[in-house]
């Protein structure tokens, strides 16, 4: 293996692991066996330096998202009916996980104004990856079109799907100001096109109007694929769906699951009801047994393990089940109040902040849901600021060339949640003010 690839040793496959961390042979200088209570003691205490994430105030976006979970959604998902819970194959004995997994798919279903959910899929990025591969099927045509305001894990994850299959994927690139640019995409399509993948509200916070590429769409017979990260966004404004989408995908998230360590996450897929049977994954339905009498079934599941490898849309082998019921708790106990409630504190938390930037930052300009890019006069001057907000117990955003490798390092993501309290906006300024 080593040789096909073009290495010597294993040695040569790390080389880029800088050579302070590699480890010489016998010299892992492991320490006297403890015991338990000293081992328990030792971590306790190496555990004191850490700081508390729940004293940080966390302005982090770029699609994962700090919401405030109920704490009746933990102690749901940890009963041992849905933590423990596998795959619905028998649904005699497994109708609370269905009817889980079905009001799962209604809900979102609602939230993103479509016809028809699944349960589900891994995260936004594999999501977004297999409704291009489900385009490229509905409509037999090989060009994929990706928006450069896609988030650009979501844009690697699908190109690196579609690197070995025929077709070319064309990346148009992003509007000026940090805005998604509708009228180049309009131009990119064309009879080739099988769909064009924007995401709305894109990854720099930015809300469009989606009806002129939905028109383009139609006139050369493309789909229209709109991602989402943040959930929450559809509880304020219009969903794809409402705009004539007829794929739909992002992230849950922020529905009911934690940041944690970057995972796990929920991705979540939507379509048209025409396109069903091209959809990856699984669908739970509603029916009635012999004594009408309501129950759950598994109604489509296009995967290979249930039929036969060459029809099979899909090779997503299993479901985010867990994280499914997690998100219909959430949505359960929100309701389209609550939703509301969020979208707003939201999206007013940002207003806050933007509106209260002194001279030298400047924020991306248009209309913005609770995400933005700042601009700072320089990088120097950007990480002085992240330094003493740091220092402030605040997560205050995420330089952009970390995500996006052509970033100008001067620029910084920042995202703002309901749980940003108006201290939190101004505390965040003040830093601001005293970092220039």
């Amino acid at each position: 293996m080593l040789s096909d690839i073009g290495c010597a040793s294993v040695r040569d496959l790390f080389a880029d692991v800088p050579a302070g961390f590699h480890i010489e042979q016998g010299s892992l200088n492991l320490p006297p066996a403890m015991s338990e209570a000293a081992i328990v003691r030792k971590f306790t205490a190496a555990s004191e330096s850490n700081r508390h994430a729940a004293n940080t105030r966390c302005f982090l976006g770029g699609g994962t998202y700090h919401h405030f979970i109920p704490a009746a959604v933990d102690y749901i998902i940890s009963r041992g009916e849905f933590l423990t819970a596998y795959t619905p194959y028998q649904p005699e004995i497994a109708q609370g996980t269905l009817q889980a997994l079905f009001e799962f798919q209604t809900m979102i279903a609602r939230l993103t104004g479509m016809d028809i959910a699944n349960a589900s899929m891994y995260e936004a990025a594999t999501a977004t990856a297999e409704a291009a591969l489900m385009a490229r099927r509905i409509n037999r045509r090989e060009k994929v079109i990706l928006s450069a305001s896609v988030n650009p894990r979501y844009r690697a994850v699908t190109s690196n799907y579609l690197s070995r299959l025929s077709g070319e994927v064309l990346e148009v690139a992003a509007g000026e100001g940090f805005t998604t640019g509708t009228a180049a995409l309009t131009d990119a399509l064309d009879e080739k096109t099988a769909c064009v993948i924007v995401q709305y509200p894109d990854f720099f916070g930015h809300v469009y109007d989606l009806s002129p590429l939905r028109d383009a769409c139609v006139a050369t017979g493309a789909l229209l694929v709109a991602v989402f990260s943040d959930a929450t966004a559809f509880g304020l404004m219009k969903p794809p769906g409402e705009f004539g989408a007829d794929i739909v995908v992002g992230s849950g998230q922020a529905l009911g699951i934690p940041m944690g360590y970057g995972g796990p996450h929920l991705g979540l897929f939507t379509c048209k009801q025409k396109y069903l049977r091209q959809m990856p994954g699984r669908v739970c339905g509603m029916t009635t047994d012999a004594n009408d009498k309501r129950g759950f079934v598994l109604t489509l599941s296009t995967r290979e393990q249930h039929i036969r490898r060459e029809k099979a849309t899909s090779n997503i082998c299993t479901n985010q089940g867990l994280m499914c019921t997690a998100a219909a708790a959430y949505m359960s106990l929100m309701g389209d109040a609550g939703l509301k409630s969020v979208a707003e504190r939201s999206a007013a938390a940002l207003d806050r902040l933007v509106a209260g930037l002194p001279t030298h930052v400047t924020a991306a300009n248009g209309p913005r849901y609770n995400e933005t890019v700042l601009s700072f006069s320089d990088q120097a001057g950007r990480d002085r600021f992240l330094s003493a907000a740091s220092q402030r117990h605040m997560f205050a955003g995420i330089p952009l060339e970390q995500l996006e490798k052509d970033a100008d390092a001067r620029h910084l993501l920042v995202a703002a949640t309901e749980m940003i309290e108006e201290a939190d906006v101004a505390d965040y300024i003040d830093a601001l003010e005293h970092s220039r």
